[in-house]
């Protein structure tokens, strides 16, 4: 018997995820069986660089910023961020500074693909962190959906590919997410494949404790939920964080 999309999801859930020690940054963007919409974001971390992050909400913006700013050091363009951020109508979320890209070139009449054309994944070797981007428009009668993996290409990892998907809005309690790994690896294997059809039950708290719980909890550094209804207009976003900041 085929399984329902509702297990699909939950399967995802526990393999990728609850079953994964190291999916590393992930976003889930969807409906909530409870009502509206939501955008999941998450941090994890094995370095000490990596972890010495928490999420900071100022209204729709979300921020990482260090933990312990004493620690900071180094090159910390690739850490600290704005991971959400929106225009009227529009809700973007992203595991680096490409959510800053995409929003300048929205705000100009220009698309969500050009904007990300004109970035790479990350510059850290051996691993090449991919670019994970989501996007959520609201702005017509039938809500959009869009997200994008940059990614080292396989035969050359200096080049990047770019992959955009724009997938027709999910049933409610279900949402489309995308990582930045398969799992855990040296290097650090990328995601690849479909977005994931990943389960959203209940409302913004109750998924906040659903994804804290499944992430592995040795690895796990920051997590946030932006809840936003059907016109568009978006709720407190809820976070955890792992470490206190000092």
């Amino acid at each position: 018997m085929t399984a329902t999309l509702a297990e699909r999801a939950q399967a995802n859930l526990s393999r990728h995820l609850a079953g994964n020690p190291y999916p590393g940054r992930g976003l889930v963007i969807g409906r909530a069986s409870a009502g509206g919409w939501l955008q999941v974001y998450w941090t994890m971390g094995r370095s000490a660089g990596s972890r010495n992050r928490v999420f900071e909400a100022e209204g729709p913006v979300l921020r990482t910023l260090p933990a312990d700013a004493d620690s900071s050091s180094g090159d910390t363009s690739l850490t600290l961020y704005e991971a959400m951020l929106e225009l009227p109508g529009i809700h973007l979320v992203t595991n680096g500074d490409q959510t800053g890209t995409v929003r300048d070139f929205l705000s100009r009449g220009e698309g969500f693909e050009a904007a990300l054309g004109t970035r790479e994944r990350e510059h850290d070797a051996p691993n090449y962190t991919p670019r994970i981007s989501g996007m959520l428009d609201l702005r017509s009668e039938a809500p959009a959906l869009a997200l994008s993996i940059l990614r080292a290409s396989e035969a050359d990892p200096e080049q990047t590919d770019r992959v955009v998907f724009r997938p027709a809005p999910p049933p409610a309690g279900l949402g489309f997410g995308l990582t930045t790994y398969e799992g855990d690896g040296s290097p650090l294997p990328s995601f690849r494949g479909d977005p994931l059809w990943l389960p959203l039950d209940g409302d913004a708290e109750a998924v906040l404790e659903t994804y804290w719980k499944a992430l592995d909890e040795d690895n796990r550094v920051s997590l946030a939920v932006k809840p936003i209804s059907a016109d568009g207009q978006a709720g407190p976003i809820r976070i955890r964080n792992q470490y206190a900041r000092s």
